[in-house]
């Protein structure tokens, strides 16, 4: 009987609904950052994306993982379809620069651009996992949990989900971006 209790726990919070760490509604904290796009370095400024459109901002713990592979892959194949809805997306982890132009070149196809999250940036967003990982030139650095962010052109935000699964990220993103362009026709 105990066991199932235990495994009945665990399914419901394994079915719970993922929650992020700011509301929808709640501002976007601006930021600048350092990153990558198609492995040459780019900064990026949050405010200056918002002015082209909403702006999908996806947290993901680590470069060249299996599961941050994976939802890189996946944003890239469906680049196309948040241009076509006016969306910009940016990958964040709180990977070095130089691991992140690697990665936009390799799982990011160069498509889309990937930033380094600041200490200040993760506390702003509240998506750190409470871990830290040492880098192979032995920097001590955060690890953020997997986080995405619809922001409207206003800076608010409109969807949120966080679950460690890559799966949903990218169906629950730009479905918040297809209902807010219907809403705001260009």
């Amino acid at each position: 009987m105990r066991l199932f209790l235990i495994l009945a726990a665990a399914a419901t919070a394994l079915a719970a609904p993922a929650y992020a760490a700011l509301d929808k509604g709640a501002p976007a904290p601006d930021f600048s950052a350092e990153g990558a796009i198609a492995g040459k370095p780019f900064r990026i400024h949050l405010a200056d994306q918002l002015k082209k459109g909403p702006v999908v901002l996806y947290f993901f713990p680590a470069a060249f993982t299996s599961g941050c592979n994976a939802e890189a892959k996946a944003f890239a194949q469906s680049i196309d379809q948040f241009e076509a809805a006016g969306a910009t997306v940016i990958g964040m982890s709180a990977d070095s620069v130089s691991q992140l132009e690697k990665f936009s070149t390799a799982h990011c196809a160069g498509k889309f651009a990937v930033a380094s999250a600041s200490p200040k940036i993760i506390q702003a967003y509240d998506v750190s996992l409470g871990k830290t990982i040492r880098t192979p030139e032995g920097v001590e650095r955060a690890i953020t949990d997997r986080t995405s962010y619809v922001i409207a052109p206003g800076g608010k935000i409109i969807y949120a989900h966080s679950a460690m699964s890559p799966a949903g990220h990218i169906t629950g993103t730009l479905a918040a971006v297809r209902d807010w362009r219907a809403k705001h026709p260009r």
